[in-house]
């Protein structure tokens, strides 16, 4: 492609986007429960179930979760986005999150953080892993539950339906919920049958 124009190049920088803006609880249920936005957050493995967050060590839900070596990751939703917004840039130092921002802290299974009442999904996770890697640290944790809306669980298809709970994403700088569905996983590889149905090639 001859007359393509060329892409700009600039300095090495986080442009993996768009990602999930999620809330992470931390800290003791009813005592030193907090909640702190956080975008880096990612599947790291599947069996262990794993996932990873990464903070900066001045954030104060740092040392809640480096202390108790707990926390749970709520996906957030486009109704919830003042709140999460809001929990980003206020400090858990000077601020009662859950209730100024009238948020829901529940009892989990496995952690003393709480869950996040309005979150459609919620996950338990426990450290395996701390990692210092410059301005931000990795905690690699083990997911040990999964707590799901049933407000958002169709019956008919027998599906979880996420989508209808419009998630919130993040993408440099900015909020924006989710939007049009394009396909499945693996639909470009599927082919249909003369009497309509798919079959996987």
């Amino acid at each position: 492609m001859e007359h393509q124009a060329k892409k700009l190049l600039w300095k090495p920088g986080t442009m993996l986007y768009p990602v999930p803006a999620v809330l992470v609880s931390c800290g003791r249920m009813g005592e030193t429960q907090n909640l702190v936005t956080v975008a880096w957050t990612g599947v790291a493995c599947t069996d262990p179930p794993l996932c990873t967050i990464a903070l900066r060590p001045q954030r104060h839900s740092f040392a809640l979760i480096r202390d108790s070596g707990e926390f749970v990751i709520n996906l957030t939703t486009a109704a919830m986005a003042r709140a999460v917004d809001w929990c980003g840039v206020k400090s858990g130092r000077d601020h009662d999150k859950f209730r100024e921002m009238k948020l829901t802290p529940l009892p989990a299974k496995h952690v003393s953080a709480p869950l996040l009442g309005e979150s459609p999904v919620n996950l338990e996770c426990r450290v395996r892993e701390q990692r210092a890697l410059g301005s931000h640290h990795l905690f690699v944790a083990e997911i040990l539950a999964v707590h799901a809306d049933p407000a958002y669980f169709d019956a008919r298809t027998g599906y979880f339906n996420l989508a209808a709970a419009r998630p919130l994403c993040y993408c440099h700088g900015h909020y924006y919920e989710m939007g049009r569905h394009i396909g499945k996983f693996g639909f470009s590889v599927e082919k249909k049958k003369a009497h309509g149905k798919k079959m996987k090639v």
